[in-house]
């Protein structure tokens, strides 16, 4: 397929309830979304991780258009993750020469969705089973539950179908604690319980608390370290708890990841498809992962559009994973992956549409949409 051009949009939902995490507070939903069209007029879409700070959506969307739009337009693609490979190697320098390595990822795990998308569009065949998947049905769960209000919100979710949720942790040890349990106790002895902390821990407190919430029942610890603590904190934490630990969303590059993968502290690979190596990379993590016994969870928090993106990363792949889905309220999310409202009993069936569904229709957004200068 022949590029004809690439866009980037940004858009910006308010948020009614300020969300809050260990490292801020997310007064609005971002999202950068790109589409690619071919010369036949095709589009394919994805989404630029830019979650927080929500200020580096615009500059993001600059990237696109300013850097690898103009490398992209006019290239004849045969397999998306070679222009990928390509795209890279012709911005590794300016990564760093500008300090901006995380964002020029960003951008091109956008990009790398994008090609996908329109390769399965022209190919009229859904993503999933481009990508080698046998079913279209997958687990998901509700996250980004708390600190406050967790409790309303998990069982609101539980009613709409959801078995599975996660909690933020990382704040007050005792308030972690006890919101965990108070979740329990709401729950019941079957839904099954995560906890996120958000790389908010050092080593001795991850080693006080993991203990203690691995008492109320937990499918895994999120990032109780800082993504780049030396590999022994891992190792002493994963050792003082039954619980599996997961990571994932903050490891750029396919030999961090072997070294995560192989390093036996962790139960659960977390690639983030938005925010490092696209469908492109993050698909070989997550068979690199299963191959090691380990379960693929694919981490994701931002649009509609991404979600869909790592849904059917998640069905290609297969294992008994399942996909993240924010509880906090963002129509950038629903109206972008209408398909999440088929969620039953905690399992979404994809179907048969070509590329990851619906494309974005940009018109039904335009309340939510921000001017970007070139």
């Amino acid at each position: 397929m022949t590029v004809a051009n690439l866009e980037a949009f940004v858009f910006r939902a308010p948020c009614a309830v300020p969300v809050r995490t260990a490292f801020g507070v997310m007064h609005d939903r971002p999202a950068v979304l790109v589409r690619v069209r071919d010369v036949d007029g095709v589009e394919g879409w994805g989404e630029v991780w830019c979650n927080f700070p929500g200020v580096g959506a615009e500059h993001r969307a600059r990237l696109v258009s300013s850097l690898v739009a103009p490398m992209l337009q006019g290239a004849t693609v045969t397999q998306p993750a070679q222009t990928t490979e390509a795209l890279e190697n012709r911005l590794s320098i300016l990564a760093i020469q500008c300090g901006e390595p995380g964002p020029l990822a960003q951008v091109l795990a956008g990009v790398d969705q994008a090609l996908w998308d329109l390769a399965a569009r022209r190919m009229k065949t859904p993503l999933w089973r481009l990508l080698g998947g046998a079913s279209a049905t997958i687990g998901a769960y509700a996250s980004g539950l708390g600190p406050g209000g967790a409790i309303e919100t998990a069982l609101a979710h539980q009613a709409q179908g959801y078995r599975a949720f996660k909690l933020k942790v990382g704040f007050n040890p005792q308030d972690d604690v006890e919101n965990l349990r108070a979740l329990r106790r709401a729950l019941g002895d079957d839904a099954r319980l995560m906890v996120d902390a958000n790389q908010g821990w050092s080593r001795d407190e991850a080693l006080r608390a993991c203990p203690r919430l691995a008492e109320s029942g937990l499918d895994w610890i999120e990032e109780p370290l800082r993504a780049d603590a030396p590999p022994a904190q891992w190792r002493d934490v994963a050792a003082a708890t039954s619980v599996p630990l997961a990571a994932g969303e903050n490891i750029m590059g396919l030999d961090r990841f072997e070294q995560a993968v192989g390093s036996g502290t962790l139960g659960v690979v977390q690639p983030d498809v938005a925010k490092w190596g696209g469908v492109s990379r993050c698909l070989p993590v997550a068979r690199m992962a299963l191959a090691a016994g380990l379960r693929y969870c694919p981490h994701y928090l931002g649009a509609g559009v991404g979600l869909a993106m790592s849904a059917h990363l998640l069905a290609a792949a297969g294992g008994n994973g399942m996909l993240e889905v924010d509880s906090n309220p963002n129509p950038l999310r629903e109206m972008l992956w209408p398909t999440l409202a088929a969620l039953r009993d905690g399992r979404v069936t994809l179907g048969e549409e070509p590329g990851i569904g619906p494309a974005p229709e940009l018109d039904a957004l335009s309340e939510f949409a921000v001017p970007v200068v070139r």
